[in-house]
């Protein structure tokens, strides 16, 4: 058995490495957070997801992580995340460690979106806010690197770049549910999949994951830098 303890601190440590801080907080764009809560069962290191309801206007039915739009009263990224993170499954703050955040994407709408890397509690147990979760899982983290069920299809940017978008399907033996696990979510799981536990996915990426972080953030300047033209 892994010691939890150990285990933590190990993942802390490699994580904070790649942390990116407020380095992209500056860029003009409206800006959203999602947090990427981690969980230790059984010396084995899990990402917590939410799927929206069905109720929801946008995405409805879409495997998510807790998270949103920026307020007037969030503070930064990080306050986004755990705000939204207990609006929507009632994740206290006093519940999350926060670690890192991770380089940010610009959406197709023009959202810059920070993914927030945390520890959870262990105890946690979710209660869903119905109006905005209609479920909530837990995936084994090396799952994104080995998945039974995994699928990627090109795709031209406006910027004129070629770039994968991934798709995992995962059955859950908790519930006996499938869920699919695909575009942004999937990409956010999937780099810190790699981050985490340091080793290479069985399929083609579509960027050097040996050269993860900096890949990201020359995207993110590029997409950046094309939005601003057009503006």
């Amino acid at each position: 058995m892994v010691n939890f303890q150990s285990l933590k601190e190990k993942i802390k440590k490699i994580l904070r490495k790649h942390d990116v801080g407020d380095k992209f907080s500056h860029l003009l764009l409206p800006k959203a957070s999602v947090l990427l809560p981690i969980t230790i069962k059984d010396g084995e290191l899990f990402l917590l997801f939410t799927v929206r309801s069905m109720e929801l206007k946008s995405s409805p039915g879409d495997v998510c992580f807790p998270g949103g739009r920026e307020e007037p009263a969030d503070s930064d990224e990080v306050a986004t995340a755990l705000r939204e993170a207990e609006e929507e499954v009632g994740l206290r703050r006093d519940q999350v460690e926060v670690i890192s955040r991770l380089p940010p994407t610009i959406t197709m709408a023009g959202y810059l979106v920070t993914p927030v890397v945390a520890f959870i509690d262990e105890t946690f147990q979710p209660r869903s806010n119905p109006a905005e979760v209609a479920d909530v899982f837990t995936v084994p983290l090396g799952y994104f690197l080995e998945p039974e069920k995994h699928s990627s299809s090109s795709y031209q940017t406006s910027e004129n770049m070629s770039m994968l978008t991934h798709s995992f399907e995962y059955n859950d033996p908790q519930n006996n549910k499938s869920f699919k696990i695909w575009g942004l979510t999937a990409w956010f799981a999937l780099v810190l999949a790699v981050l985490a536990l340091e080793k290479k996915p069985v399929f083609n990426v579509g960027v050097d994951v040996e050269d993860l972080i900096p890949s990201c953030e020359r995207f993110l300047i590029k997409s950046y830098e094309y939005k601003k033209s057009k503006l």
